[in-house]
């Protein structure tokens, strides 16, 4: 039996709301309706003008929320349960150590146990060819890798296992839509389903976004979500950057997100980026020695003609132990104030959650 007040109805909510502000409701037992009135738990011997009584209430069902506190491994496995996953759409992407591959299916189901929004966990494998997308395995749930992904009022299909996406880098989308001036020209190298053009093109208002990857699938999912999102000003292009970039209009600004090899484009892209554009590069670098590989890589573009500024650098994830996945804001410098300055400004995000 708990102890409960009796409320009207139409008075319930008011009730209900003054016992939270209170702290006097009791959440370990459910609110029942009994005819005409309705019974809330309460912690308290009395509370206001309401008649109190015992009740037979049912119990509140506790719902776990950390999916280590149920997962069927070890014990002493279970320091290494991951404290992170990609989470894409209604499916989440795991990736475990060797040790813990024998018992993926059941941390598999403790997600799902634990989150109500996923329809399926996939175990990440690791990339794969030249496309570098993942290898993933279904290990819980049902369904496709495909699946529907928001974020900032933007709905794309993505599928893990046909295109490179990352849904971490959300923020970052967001970020550089909010640098993008009315009637920029803007060149995305290494697209994929074109989740930075089609965050751009809903929160800023460029000329043009020339979408480019040389994934066909990526680009079949490029076109789907530009014609879902009614994006007219993304073109989407399938081929080699390097070399579908030369028949493009110079640019106001150039997204090159391919942290592992970005860096070896970075000429061909400033050939393309007009005096005063901007290049923004995800690199993977040490991070004890990340100003050193920054200064080389100005020093390297000056001996191939190009002046640079680094306007911004921050840390966006850990990538393993010792390294993490950078963005690097470049300015080419008009050519009469060639030099290789650069600025001083370094922000280093906290945001180091992968591995």
């Amino acid at each position: 039996m708990v102890l409960c007040i009796r409320v009207p109805k139409h008075m319930a909510e008011t009730a209900r709301k003054r016992l939270i502000s209170s702290g006097m409701l009791n959440t370990a037992a459910k609110i029942r309706v009994d005819e005409d009135s309705v019974l809330i738990p309460i912690l308290s011997e009395t509370f206001g003008d309401y008649d109190v009584i015992d009740a037979d209430l049912e119990p509140t069902e506790h719902r776990e929320t950390d999916y280590r506190n149920i997962a069927d491994v070890p014990e002493d496995l279970k320091e290494l349960l991951p404290n992170s996953y990609d989470v894409i759409g209604d499916i989440a992407v795991v990736k475990f150590s060797d040790e813990l591959v024998p018992y993926a299916k059941a941390v598999g189901d403790a997600l799902l146990k634990t989150s109500s929004s996923l329809r399926a966990v996939m175990m990440d494998l690791g990339v794969k060819g030249e496309l570098r997308v993942r290898d993933i395995e279904l290990i819980a749930g049902n369904g496709p890798s495909e699946t529907t992904h928001k974020e900032f009022g933007v709905t794309m299909i993505a599928d893990p296992a046909k295109a490179y996406f990352n849904p971490r880098l959300s923020t970052e989308r967001m970020r550089m839509a909010s640098l993008v001036e009315d009637g920029e020209t803007i060149i995305d190298m290494f697209a994929g389903v074109a989740p930075f053009p089609l965050v751009i093109a809903k929160h800023s208002n460029p000329s043009v976004i020339y979408a480019i990857d040389m994934n066909e699938d990526a680009v079949e999912l490029m076109h789907r979500n530009i014609k879902m999102n009614k994006a007219s000003n993304i073109i989407p292009l399938h081929g080699d950057a390097s070399m579908v970039i030369k028949d493009l209009p110079s640019a106001d600004r150039i997204i090159m997100n391919l942290p592992q090899i970005a860096d070896s484009f970075l000429s061909v892209a400033l050939t393309k980026l007009k005096n005063g554009g901007t290049v923004h590069m995800h690199k993977i670098m040490e991070r004890s020695s990340s100003e050193e590989t920054i200064t080389k890589m100005v020093s390297d573009m000056k001996e191939k003609g190009h002046g640079i500024r680094i306007a911004r650098t921050a840390e966006l994830k850990t990538y393993s132990p010792t390294m993490s996945v950078y963005v690097i804001d470049i300015v080419k410098l008009d050519p009469i104030s060639n030099s290789d300055e650069r600025s001083t400004e370094h922000y280093h995000s906290s945001s180091r959650k992968s591995k």
